[in-house]
């Protein structure tokens, strides 16, 4: 399970970089996104796709490749199996017998919360909003008294949609960072309560991939003066 950049290349370990040169094959989420991070470091190593549509029969041909040698596990970016397709093969890896190794490495939940300035002693990661408005209200009122930070990632295209869904769920006052873009040349933080990331949001067209923080029911509002 080696993790890969979520954005800025060189962000990248040594152990990665050895370990997906010295392993017979790599399944790659996307190949063609793995082969711009190949061609950054001269490796050459044969891929192989996986991802969520990938079949049972395909998984157990990986599988028989690891009868005769190891192979590597990597995501489009950041550490395979969150918020990826990856857990059906680790599952029959576990099942087969084999032992599953991880490369650790870059992600981009772990990257919003070292600079989000939100409480990061508990927290929640709930992966991909829901698409429809009701079903986002009703995860975010889970979380209503909740003291953990909750995490989760949303496309462009919803952004000012499911920030209008939290301010109805949890108040404008909820505290809130949002990562746009992170490691790459745009990267943006956002800090402050829902209502001001609606704001600043509906007025300036969303783009990138985005990670949503919101604090929990006690925290302070990240780089307001308490």
């Amino acid at each position: 399970m080696v993790a890969t950049p979520i954005g800025n290349l060189e962000d990248i370990t040594l152990r990665a970089l050895r370990v997906l040169r010295e392993v017979p094959l790599v399944a790659a989420e996307d190949t063609r996104v793995t082969r711009t991070l190949f061609r950054a470091y001269d490796i050459h190593t044969p891929l192989a796709s996986f991802h969520e549509f990938t079949s049972a029969a395909r998984r157990g041909r990986l599988l028989e490749r690891l009868e005769d040698g190891d192979v590597a596990l990597v995501t489009d970016a950041g550490t395979p199996a969150v918020s990826d397709p990856g857990y059906p093969l680790i599952r029959d890896a576990l099942s087969a017998g084999h032992p599953v190794v991880p490369v650790p490495g870059a992600s981009s939940v772990l990257a919003a919360l070292m600079v989000a300035g939100l409480p990061t002693h508990a927290f929640c990661f709930e992966g991909f909003l829901p698409r429809s408005s009701g079903a986002r209200r009703t995860l975010f009122a889970r979380h209503l008294d909740n003291d953990g930070t909750l995490v989760v990632f949303e496309s462009p295209h919803r952004i000012v949609a499911s920030l209008r869904d939290l301010v109805a769920a949890l108040g404008g006052e909820r505290p809130v960072a949002i990562g746009r873009e992170l490691t790459k040349h745009f990267e943006e933080v956002f800090r402050g309560t829902a209502a001001d990331a609606l704001a600043h949001f509906a007025a300036h067209t969303p783009r990138g991939e985005f990670t949503l923080l919101i604090g929990g029911a006690r925290a302070p509002v990240p780089g307001r003066a308490a």
